[in-house]
């Protein structure tokens, strides 16, 4: 986790202390923390243990220790998130006016990057680094198609994360395939299926007033 920590402000201060983009600055620090980290696993000559659970999560490998470690540390994240949501909410949007405002947005960006940096920490074991991208990022995208209110954003990002991980892990079992992989794909199709029917509302919403003109 300290690791995590540190590799999200050095993406934090690459970004302001340079013109490197956000995204730039993941893909160096991602790499470069990814090689130093296959650096030290190959200087170990004994080393003998399984990362593949690492790369694609390992869902039922989680004990009751894990379980109390992700309800601490997930609920001070949201703890954080309910305390400074409009002052997250103002950097995100507008870190403008937050300047202008007198807003720390040092210091906020800072803790933004940080509640990431433990978000996936926490959400390792169950997904693994290969996978946690399309957790984090996929249902958010399918709750954006849904409403345009943050907090209703959120919420129904969660709802979807977490039908997923029941449903996949069902999939999983019954399919005999791995865990991880069985909840992002089921992440994927639940994008979907919301995308698709946004696409069937506005055709529907479009033909009404041709439908209304046509019968007048």
């Amino acid at each position: 986790m300290l690791t995590a920590i540190a590799s999200a402000l050095a993406i934090g201060s690459i970004t302001r202390a340079t013109k490197v983009r956000e995204d730039t600055a993941i893909g160096i620090v991602f790499a470069g923390m990814f090689a130093l980290g296959v650096a030290l696993i190959s200087s170990v000559r004994s080393f003998a243990v399984d990362l593949t659970h690492l790369m694609f999560g390992d869902i039922l490998g989680v004990g009751s220790a894990d379980l109390w470690r992700i309800a601490l540390f997930g609920g001070a994240v949201l703890i954080v998130i309910a305390l400074l949501y409009k002052e997250f909410m103002l950097l995100s949007f507008d870190p403008i006016l937050a300047r202008t405002l007198r807003l720390p947005v040092t210091l906020l960006d800072n803790m933004l990057l940080i509640l990431i940096a433990v978000t996936i920490v926490i959400a390792l074991q169950t997904v693994g680094v290969a996978l946690m991208l399309a957790v984090l990022v996929t249902p958010a995208a399918a709750a954006a198609l849904i409403t345009h209110r943050l907090h209703l954003m959120m919420l129904v990002a969660a709802l979807i994360a977490a039908l997923s991980g029941i449903i996949g892990l069902y999939f999983s079992y019954y399919l005999n395939i791995a865990s991880g992989a069985a909840i992002v794909l089921t992440c994927t199709a639940a994008f979907v299926l919301v995308w698709v029917g946004q696409q069937l509302r506005q055709r529907i919403a479009l033909r009404r007033p041709e439908a209304q003109a046509a019968s007048s």
